[in-house]
């Protein structure tokens, strides 16, 4: 597969030769992009030396260009890596194993924007599923699904229980050269008081599991209110998402109406696009 080089003009081009030329320079305005290229140096990688460099380059590039080069950097790291492997599309840069320097940099890219992948299709899906009705998000994190919905045209209110650019969140911790948030994200108390209606689609995507109970109580006030609904992005039951609660909910009140076909995961995490609606 011929891996080609994100679309650049040449003055980019030269910034991105002269910060990597200046390591001092990268690692003080992009931490988290020194990180990386340093680890992947001693991490095995595809086996594919172009395809390699080419991921390296487009996480250089996006990482450190923002939204000035892109409006959805997260996507377009990966894109060119997402390949079928059972039904699923995954990205593992063609390897159905993936490789050491790709889960590194998952972990830096989930850290960095989240923990889904938003590609432009399943934003699609999600429009259609909602049809004119906001979306109301808990669990936001850095506001980068929001953003992209609301990119999209949609209506997206987002909360948090710790948002990353007014509390310390230890799943989208700060860092230079990063943005806290990519959309205005709310507090708990918001989110709260905003439940009490249910003029809107309730967006959960990774809500915490391991017992956590955010996800179980955020549909409890939704149903409370009236809500018929809900967007969920996450692994099924036992997985690392959504508490026990919360899918004997949805198993007991509501009906699975769609499932997004072209959501794009990492291949080491099995989580899907679901749309519900109430029974």
């Amino acid at each position: 597969m011929a891996y080609k080089r994100p679309t650049m003009t040449s003055a980019r081009w030269d910034e991105i030769v002269a910060l990597l030329e200046d390591e001092q320079r990268l690692e003080v305005e992009y931490p988290k992009v020194a990180e990386y290229l340093d680890m992947a140096s001693r991490l095995s990688g595809s086996g594919d030396r172009d395809a390699d460099t080419a991921f390296d380059l487009r996480f250089v590039h996006y990482m450190t260009g923002g939204s000035a080069v892109s409006s959805n950097p997260y996507w377009d790291i990966v894109e060119p890596f997402v390949s079928e492997y059972e039904g699923r599309r995954v990205v593992d840069g063609g390897r159905a194993g993936g490789n050491a320097r790709l889960a590194y940099a998952q972990v830096l890219l989930q850290a960095a924007y989240a923990y889904a992948i938003p590609s432009p299709q399943t934003i699609e899906w999600m429009s259609a599923f909602c049809a004119d009705l906001p979306i109301v998000e808990m669990g936001a994190g850095r506001g980068y699904w929001a953003a992209q919905l609301s990119r999209s045209g949609l209506t997206v209110e987002a909360y948090d229980v710790e948002p990353p650019d007014k509390t310390t969140n230890v799943s989208f911790p700060g860092a230079a050269g990063q943005v806290d948030a990519w959309h205005p994200v709310g507090d708990l108390e918001g989110f709260v008081s905003r439940a009490q209606t249910a003029d809107h689609v309730l967006f959960l995507c990774w809500p915490p599991g391991w017992g956590n109970k955010m996800s179980s109580e955020a549909l409890t006030a939704f149903e409370e209110a009236g809500g018929e609904r809900l967007i969920y992005i996450g692994e099924p039951k036992g997985g690392k998402t959504g508490n026990d609660a919360f899918f004997d909910a949805l198993a007991a009140r509501w009906r699975l109406d769609s499932v997004d076909p072209h959501f794009v995961s990492w291949w080491t995490e099995g989580d899907i696009a679901q749309g519900w609606v109430r029974s």
